[in-house]
């Protein structure tokens, strides 16, 4: 090893150059030479393993094999025997340094074990998702299981890296720790709190920086603006700033946005409450005149006469308006509602439309409307909404419907 480690010594000092200055360009050479030979292997490793890898999956009939190309697991398992290279010989080429020679062969040390944590965490994520393709365990928390060995895989990595920078042994450090862990936890609650808290949320991709989100339990009601360990800031609509913990995020309950920013439309769901004792059936007379209102002309025609021939062929008395099949008011204007957002331009036509009555209430018939208007910004949508209301209010009179009030002073006459 002292030959290898003196390789270029001898030639150096045969020039001429002072043994000091030798030593150390010695070993900067044989670095050089050290650092293409472990680029070299690295790179011959991963062509070797991916390309192996690669071809074994697209033989096999199981989708595991391609689970674990797709993770980077051969990747990431070839960057071992570099390492190991690196590991042997990095003494021996700062044998005239062993101070330097010991820091570098920690620093690969630690570099060791965060790749370990890199290839258990590849092999985690393929778990991960190959469980996700069996049937069985769909509606099982995957993501959970592999979260917690993944954070006590994280523990321990750093445990180890601290073992090795401090020189203590890992388990001595490991009581050390359990020894004080008390005062650490008491001392650092928020931080720790707040640090498995954005393991999580980053790991599920709960919240980004520009998110909408809202939460009630804060009063948080705007767009993410910063992200860190222990806070997370939102910029409310009225400018203020409301700070919420990390980790509240995921003992709590709050709404991101993010879904409908990213779908096709932003969703319309409101409802009109129609005054009960304006509900009625519609004579022949009330049917030629809604057969002018150009949305529902065809409808109203082609409905009519079925239950005209319905109750011709069923031998219905219509001399009273009750028997047989009719049409009523409220039911047409509902047809009217899915007919005028059908054609309304700002509605979104490939995504749900529906007018639906809900159950009777003490405030009368709601009737609601469930629809996605194409453009999704704030202001704009509160206009499209406004304009449809605007529109339904004023057609209700057309159909003989009210619209529920409390009274108010102006409901009462003095006779």
């Amino acid at each position: 090893m002292q030959n290898l480690a003196h390789l270029f010594f001898d030639l150096f000092v045969s020039k001429g150059m002072e043994p000091k200055m030798a030593s150390y360009l010695n070993a900067v050479v044989l670095s050089i030479l050290l650092m293409l030979i472990v680029l070299t292997v690295d790179y011959l490793a991963r062509k070797v393993l991916i390309t192996t890898f690669g071809k074994f999956a697209l033989k096999s009939k199981t989708h595991f094999d391609d689970i674990v190309v797709a993770n980077k697991v051969p990747r990431n398992i070839a960057h071992i025997f570099p390492l190991l290279i690196a590991m042997e010989f990095c003494r021996t080429i700062f044998f005239d340094f062993p101070y330097m020679g010991n820091m570098v062969f920690k620093g690969l040390q630690v570099f060791g074990v965060v790749l370990t944590l890199w290839i258990v965490r590849s092999i985690l994520t393929t778990t991960k998702d190959y469980f996700k393709t069996l049937p069985r365990l769909k509606d099982k928390p995957i993501d959970s299981y592999i979260q917690v060995f993944m954070i006590f895989a994280w523990g321990l990595g750093l445990v180890s890296i601290l073992a090795l920078i401090t020189g203590i042994s890992f388990f001595k450090f490991i009581t050390t720790i359990g020894a004080g862990s008390a005062i650490i936890i008491l001392i650092f609650r928020d931080t720790i709190l707040g640090f498995v808290a954005s393991i999580q949320v980053s790991i599920n991709d709960m919240v980004r920086i520009g998110d909408w989100i809202t939460f009630d339990k804060y009063g948080a009601d705007g767009d993410v603006v910063e992200i860190n360990l222990s806070t997370v800031k939102v910029q409310n609509f009225d400018k203020t700033i409301t700070t919420i913990p990390t980790y509240a995020l995921i003992s709590d309950s709050f709404k991101n946005w993010r879904g409908m920013s990213n779908s096709e439309g932003r969703r319309i769901k409101r409802a009109l409450n129609i005054k009960l004792n304006s509900v009625k059936y519609i004579t022949k007379e009330e049917i030629v005149k809604y057969s002018d209102i150009e949305l529902i002309s065809k409808y109203i025609k082609s409905q009519s006469a079925k239950i005209e021939d319905y109750n011709i062929s069923n031998d219905i008395d219509k001399s009273l308006l009750l028997n047989g099949r009719n049409l009523t008011n409220l039911g047409v204007f509902r047809k009217y509602v899915e007919e005028y957002l059908n054609n309304h331009s700002a509605i979104n036509k490939d995504m749900m439309i529906m007018a639906r009555q809900l159950a009777p209430t003490s405030q009368g018939m709601p009737i609601e409307i469930y629809a996605f208007s194409t453009d999704k910004r704030w202001a704009n949508y509160e206009y499209i909404m406004a304009d449809i209301f605007d529109h339904l209010i004023a057609a209700l009179p057309y159909f003989d419907l009210e619209l529920f009030e409390l009274p108010n002073n102006g409901s009462f006459k003095v006779s």
